[in-house]
């Protein structure tokens, strides 16, 4: 079944839905299981944002260059196993090529698989779009998780541990191993639990939705 292209917008647009607008982690609030679980340091929250990032351009890529070859029986499940497969090969590379940092994040990679953006990226858009698009579109979207889970990564590493940037090493080599940055003595331990983790996506959800306000508010002063 041909699929036509019913995308809107250039890419300006597609790049602004996903850093943005449309923004997975706080503004459709999916995926929140690894963002919240593994957003405890900045190193954790990067090998996990980039993973996510490669495995959704990726799985993008190749649903929209098979799209044509699908029915609507075939399409979920051709989905599911293009995204399983990205999801295992990018769980084997990191447990090859960075074990000890698979060893804390490892699980939460596997879950990717479950993770609701892929599925729906890949069914809303992917299915729907040339190949460029359809892995632009993926791209954008993994960096919109990517940059959440960075600053929840920043925030509770330095409220929680006072210190940033620790043990970057097991994912940028030896060189990293002088990157840490002692902010204070002690942290508060509220913020490297479960509960610390809900709150700083909801100061950042609170924070994306008072710039909307703002923006909103100036532009409809200006037409007024």
């Amino acid at each position: 079944m041909n699929e036509t292209d019913t995308s809107r917008g250039g890419y300006a647009e597609i790049a602004r839905n996903g850093l943005w607008h449309e923004n997975p982690a706080i503004v459709q609030l999916l995926g929140l299981c690894p963002l919240l679980a593994v957003s405890g340091t900045v190193v954790n929250s990067i090998t996990l944002g980039l993973c996510t990032l490669v495995i959704l351009a990726a799985s993008n890529l190749v649903i929209s260059a098979i799209r044509s070859l699908l029915d609507d029986t075939t399409r979920l499940p051709a989905q599911i196993m293009v995204i399983a497969t990205f999801v295992t090969l990018a769980d084997l590379l990191l447990q090859a090529h960075a074990f000890e940092i698979h060893q804390q994040v490892g699980l939460f990679v596997a879950l990717i698989v479950t993770n609701c953006t892929l599925l729906g990226r890949a069914e809303s858009f992917a299915r729907r779009n040339p190949v460029r698009r359809a892995t632009f579109d993926g791209a954008m979207m993994g960096t919109g998780f990517l940059i959440v889970i960075v600053l929840m990564g920043m925030i509770r590493e330095v409220l929680g541990h006072g210190t940033l940037f620790t043990n970057m090493d097991l994912i940028f080599g030896s060189a990293a191993a002088d990157w840490t940055i002692t902010v204070a003595d002690s942290g508060f331990l509220l913020v490297v639990l479960p509960p610390g983790a809900f709150l700083t996506l909801g100061l950042l959800v609170a924070g994306k939705n008072w710039v909307d306000q703002r923006n909103d508010g100036r532009m409809t002063d200006e037409q007024g």
